[in-house]
């Protein structure tokens, strides 16, 4: 797979239509799951390829589904979305993962990031905007609102961080 959404994968049809982005979303809470899902729904290039409620159910349906990008709760019951990270680039290594929370608290970005998430977001963000950073960070770009891993890595967290800029080397 090609990481950048321009170039046409090997699996794309016969007519050049790339493959959709395929997207697993993972919330605790069953609204916010499904408001994701109604917002992405719409989306021609975007496919819903499963949700789970909390880490461990993350983690297997990762596996089934191989899905592009994973947009999943840092703060979950049974496994944490940070716990749940860590497996997931065991089961889906190429799987693109961004962290989604209310707060932004340094300490659990940062845990985020080393356990190889992408980037994280803040669950604030205008639903408009969601498939764009779906489709951003799935062609391996940090827009706006989502703080990357550079990002953290250096200490660029501070309130109000997905509202930055992320880093690009």
């Amino acid at each position: 797979m090609s990481g950048d959404p321009g170039i046409i994968r090997e699996a794309d049809d016969a007519r050049g239509v790339p493959d959709p982005i395929r997207v697993l979303i993972v919330d605790d809470h069953a609204l916010f799951r499904r408001g994701l899902e109604m917002v992405l729904a719409e989306e021609p290039d975007i496919e819903l390829v499963g949700e789970a409620s909390d880490g461990a159910e993350a983690v297997a349906k990762a596996g089934e589904a191989l899905p592009d990008v994973i947009l999943m709760d840092i703060r979950m019951p049974k496994s944490s979305g940070i716990e749940a990270c860590r497996a997931m680039k065991e089961v889906a290594p190429s799987a693109k993962i961004v962290m989604l929370t209310i707060s932004d608290e340094e300490e659990d970005l940062f845990e985020a990031i080393r356990a190889g998430a992408s980037g994280y977001l803040l669950k604030d963000i205008p639903y408009d905007e969601v498939a764009d950073v779906v489709r951003a960070v799935h062609g391996g770009q940090a827009p706006d609102r989502v703080r990357g891993a550079g990002q953290a890595r250096r200490g660029g967290a501070r309130p109000g961080g997905a509202r930055t800029q992320a880093h690009r080397p």
